[in-house]
């Protein structure tokens, strides 16, 4: 059933007039009578009662209104949907984020979000180094915090702040009684390594830091986050080089150490598909590079 017929209805049994109908929607009276003759014909039967008091509603009629008005209402609310979510007011948004990150970053950001996007609902979903690249891809998740950032063809990433890296030992370790841990020191120390066994570590921050001071460091384990590192250090299995920010998850027993003569960091990045059109991700990227930015 056309919509605008129906709204022509509903003017005719507000007014009881097809001429004051007419006027209300600023057209013609003879179109607009010819418009209420076919909705008649397409439904069957008479809608009004036409008398020289006006147009009054029939039996049938009636029932169409109450219909008519609230499909109308709908039809202008289903509008009204799809253009808040056009630009960014309405929706959803279900943002990935990497473990070493949460306890520095989400208690900021997500009250940013909820300032920012009052409408639009939130999921969040905890990523790890396997699954955050897979994630992205099959739109479980629409945007991502990552440390590094994915370098992948479909992928879009943004870097929005960094993290000094620092060097995670056991308390009682001798390591950890030095205010700042000379690079050298960690000469033949076994190393918990964060990049996944398929990845290529030598394209890693860590690997970078190690080559430029010619430091080799035998590989304890290789675990894919920050919260398995930590359980491996605090079992005695090696050290770990981490993002400053993971002292902020990181058990008693554990104790942070940024290095002497190194001040190398890792990046903090907010990635997406390329192909992705949601205005959201704007919005969440400005969202996000607030609340790293605090921290």
């Amino acid at each position: 059933m056309d919509l605008r017929r129906l709204r022509y209805f509903v003017a005719v049994a507000e007014e009881r007039s097809v001429g004051k109908a007419a006027e209300r929607l600023r057209m013609a009276q003879p179109p607009l009578s010819v418009q209420i003759r076919k909705l008649e014909a397409e439904i069957g039967t008479p809608l009004f009662h036409r008398g020289t008091r006006g147009m009054d509603l029939t039996e049938a009629g009636l029932a169409l209104l109450s219909r008519a008005s609230e499909a109308l209402a709908l039809a202008d609310e289903g509008v009204e949907a799809a253009r808040a979510v056009a630009a960014g007011r309405r929706g959803r948004l279900a943002v990935g984020y990497m473990f070493v990150l949460a306890n520095a970053v989400l208690p900021r950001l997500v009250p940013e979000l909820r300032r920012s996007l009052p409408g639009v609902d939130l999921d969040f979903v905890e990523l790890s180094a396997s699954t955050r690249e897979s994630m992205l891809l099959d739109r479980t998740v629409a945007a991502a915090l990552c440390m590094p950032a994915i370098r992948h063809p479909e992928i879009q990433a943004s870097q929005i702040g960094s993290q000094r890296l620092m060097l995670a030992v056991p308390a009682r370790s001798p390591l950890a009684r030095l205010a700042a841990v000379p690079v050298t020191r960690l000469q033949g120390r076994p190393l918990v390594a964060l990049p996944r066994p398929d990845e290529e570590p030598t394209s890693s921050a860590v690997a970078a830091l190690l080559r430029r001071h010619q430091v080799v460091m035998p590989i304890a384990s290789r675990v894919e986050t920050v919260h398995s590192a930590l359980s491996l250090v605090l079992a005695g299995e090696g050290v770990a080089i981490l993002p400053a920010c993971a002292q902020l998850a990181a058990p008693r027993g554990i104790v942070f150490r940024p290095f002497l003569d190194a001040t190398d960091a890792i990046e903090i990045a907010v990635c997406w598909r390329r192909d992705t059109q949601s205005p959201l991700i704007r919005s969440f990227l400005k969202c996000a590079e607030k609340a790293v930015a605090r921290i």
